[in-house]
């Protein structure tokens, strides 16, 4: 902004009550990262996208890999149950051993970063800093959907058995011209510590910002112009955050008050579809199936896998054949919650046809981000693993932040976001 132009939005700022404008706190953090000749060979897709067998294979003949401490199961026998404590001291003996052979090393002084990503050349940049637990607690940092104990279980054992929140809670903000004139400044006038492109074809370029004055900047813009931020993906990192510092009670260290984000103005970015599988039809045949689905949506046979092309149409693959289902107007409500395609399938089809009353905890239901496409839900009805499959219309950004700022949440899985943040990059250490 110039001369006038800023000063009139500083003093429009200054005029609303505190609570208004000086609420999201972010810090910058000293990361431990890897030597920037090994950050592709380290860097690895998000824990919770991979099963351990794809892990297996994506780890194998790679000791760089991160997965060997996200999902360090690789480096134990096969049969192991993934949540014994013998798995987590592994992952903490692979990050200890990072750290002493020099595949990692920890910034000198607190940073933010800058993580720039490119799918399908379609660019998103965010800003990589430490989030407030506190913020969390106190609703400044938003959600949009409940957890599921185990997964969070999962995470908190992680964190407090090695120390480090490898895992990137990614927030949304509404835009600031000013940030973002900071951040793309920043980006041309420095060069980045890593740069390159993974197997799948996503870049992944990452600076530092050093800078004490830049750096107090954007900390007071933050507290000033960004009232909330919102979890769009990561609801169980971010709890086990809160509640791993709970759990240390006196004995949490300062970096315990803080957990690792990245942030995203919310005109860069991409939502999928978050599909589902279902392994049963609760006791009803095909044939019943299809007469109760009749009750409330128009029911058609189509050719060749179907992805919604509006809101309130869904699809559906049984027994090799995909369907066309389209809720009829008044089998839902029209306020934020109800209008969404995620309600509507929960409400008319998983809980009232096929019995799944909580999706956080049910184990007849499965999820499958957008990314893995149509073609995966019907390997999974295919093989016998699931009966069922559900194709839906995505989220938009501005549901998410209606919903989140009314305080409601989505139905589990509702928002798939694209492309994925590589774990490794840049981690969060709590105890030292």
């Amino acid at each position: 902004m110039k001369g006038g132009l800023k000063q009139d939005f500083e003093i429009s700022l200054l005029s609303l009550p505190a609570q208004f404008y000086t609420m999201s706190t972010i810090s910058p953090f000293k990361a431990l990262r890897p030597r920037p000749e090994l950050a592709k060979q380290l860097a690895s897709r998000p824990y919770d996208v991979l099963n351990s067998k794809e892990a297996r294979e994506e780890a194998l003949g790679n000791p760089y890999s991160f997965l060997h401490i996200t999902k360090s199961e690789i480096d134990l026998p096969e049969d192991i149950d993934i949540h014994t404590q013998v798995v987590y001291d592994k992952a903490k003996e692979n990050i200890e051993a990072f750290i002493q052979r020099g595949i990692l090393f920890r910034e000198d002084k607190p940073c933010y970063y800058i993580y720039q990503l490119v799918m399908n050349g379609r660019s998103q940049t965010g800003l990589v800093a430490a989030s407030s637990v506190d913020d969390y607690e106190q609703d400044i940092i938003k959600k949009h959907e409940f957890t599921r104990p185990e997964k969070e279980q999962d995470r908190i054992n992680h964190i407090t058995t090695t120390g480090a929140q490898t895992g990137n809670v990614f927030l949304a903000y509404r835009n600031v011209a000013d940030i973002d004139n900071i951040i793309e400044q920043w980006k041309d006038s420095h060069k980045p510590v890593y740069d390159f492109v993974a197997d799948d074809g996503i870049s992944h370029t990452i600076w530092v910002i050093s800078d004490d004055a830049i750096i107090d900047n954007i900390s007071g813009l933050f507290k000033k112009v960004v009232p909330h931020t919102y979890i769009a993906d990561g609801h169980h990192r971010a709890a086990s955050a809160a509640k791993v510092r709970k759990g240390l009670g006196n004995r949490a260290t300062e970096a315990a008050n803080w957990f690792l984000t990245t942030l995203f103005p919310a005109n860069q970015l991409y939502i999928m579809d978050y599909n589902r599988v279902v392994k049963d039809l609760n006791g009803l045949d095909e044939a019943a199936f299809l007469e109760k689905l009749g009750e409330s949506f128009d029911v058609e046979k189509v050719s060749g896998a179907f992805s919604p092309e509006n809101l309130h149409q869904f699809g559906m693959y049984l027994n090799k054949q995909w369907y066309r289902l389209t809720a009829r107007k008044g089998t839902y409500t029209e306020d934020p919650i109800g209008v969404l395609d995620v309600t509507i399938l929960s409400q008319l089809v998983l809980n009232k046809l096929l019995g799944i009353k909580d999706q956080r905890t049910d184990k007849r239901i499965d999820f499958v981000g957008g990314i893995r496409g149509l073609g995966e839900l019907e390997k999974r009805v295919d093989s016998g693993e699931m009966t069922v499959a559900f194709s839906l219309h995505p989220v938009t950004i501005q549901q998410l932040f209606d919903i989140a700022d009314s305080g409601n949440v989505m139905p589990p899985k509702s928002t798939w976001f694209e492309p994925k943040l590589r774990d490794g990059l840049l981690t969060h250490l709590i105890y030292q």
